[in-house]
């Protein structure tokens, strides 16, 4: 049974007439009623009363026309879910990002702007750091990231889309010696004790810390690691050291702390859309496009 034999026998029940479903299909009489007779031996049921003035449906037409119309339907709307989805209009993007993304200015913009131009999407988010990001992109677990690639060699097969600059700062206990100093340079912290957040935590931060510090001519002093950073800067209010972070962690104010801008081109920091390069989907490419908009609105701002 095809869906066309579906459409005809919905047109002649709804018109009652092998003529006007005929008009409306816009195929020859013959051939609708020849469609329409192999119907009923295909189902083994007579679904119309056919006489010289008139037609109308048997008790088998008539059960057999609701669950038809209902098939049609199905049929339409399945098509058109599968045409939105081509045209990244329906579906899920799982998407990935780390820590600082929610003190990003231009991250929940993004989302929302995303989920008002596409409600129909369903985004699937997690918070993840930026190495173990990249190793789901590749598996196919993340279809988006947000992150923060600084060391990263970012492979060829991934696209990135740089989003905005963000400066490093050193957070230090108030009564620090350079908490009111003008300008602080990585050489300035070779005496002093690091809260850092731990190496296996997949972040990019602390291996560009210590390629910063090592740079300087010293090795950072860690005496204690923390995987929040309001749990680092909370121990730097308690004066257990110091600690870098991008700048946009200034935004957790805890009392007892000095942030002070590490003033060093290379004290800086990128935060990043990444997608899979090869394969684009049209789901992605709107991710993409909404954060090109967004990113390009606030530079106007």
């Amino acid at each position: 049974m095809e869906l066309r034999h579906l459409r005809y026998f919905v047109a002649v029940a709804e018109e009652l007439s092998f003529t006007r479903a005929a008009e409306r299909l816009h195929i020859g009489q013959p051939p609708l009623s020849q469609q329409i007779q192999a119907l009923e031996e295909e189902i083994g049921a007579i679904l119309f009363d056919r006489s010289k003035r008139s037609i109308r449906l048997t008790e088998a037409g008539r059960t057999f026309l609701q669950d038809a119309q209902k098939i049609l339907a199905l049929s339409a709307s399945a098509a058109d879910a599968a045409r939105r989805v081509e045209r990244g209009e329906m579906g899920e993007l799982k998407i990935g990002f780390i820590k600082s993304a929610a003190f990003t200015p231009i991250f929940p913009k993004i989302i929302n702007a995303y989920r008002r131009k596409f409600p129909k999407v369903n985004l699937v988010l997690r918070e993840i750091p930026t190495l173990l990001q990249v190793e789901a992109l590749h598996d196919y677990a993340l279809d988006i990231g947000f992150i923060r690639p600084l060391e990263l060699d970012v492979p060829p097969n991934l696209a990135l889309m740089k989003l905005q600059n963000h400066q490093l700062a050193v957070f230090l206990p108030e009564k620090h010696r350079l908490a009111t100093a003008a300008r602080i340079d990585i050489g300035d912290l070779r005496n002093e004790e690091f809260i850092m957040i731990p190496r296996d935590e997949g972040t990019t931060l602390n291996p560009y810390i210590f390629r910063l510090c090592t740079e300087a001519g010293f090795e950072p002093k860690v005496v204690m690691e923390a995987r929040e950073a309001a749990t680092i800067i909370g121990l730097v209010a308690a004066g257990c050291g110091i600690s870098i972070l991008p700048e946009v962690f200034g935004s957790i104010d805890i009392k007892g702390t000095r942030l002070r801008l590490i003033e060093s081109a290379q004290a800086l920091t990128h935060f990043a859309l990444v997608r899979r390069a090869n394969e684009p989907s049209a789901l992605t490419r709107a991710f993409f496009d909404i954060a090109e908009e967004v990113r390009g609105a606030m530079k106007r701002e």
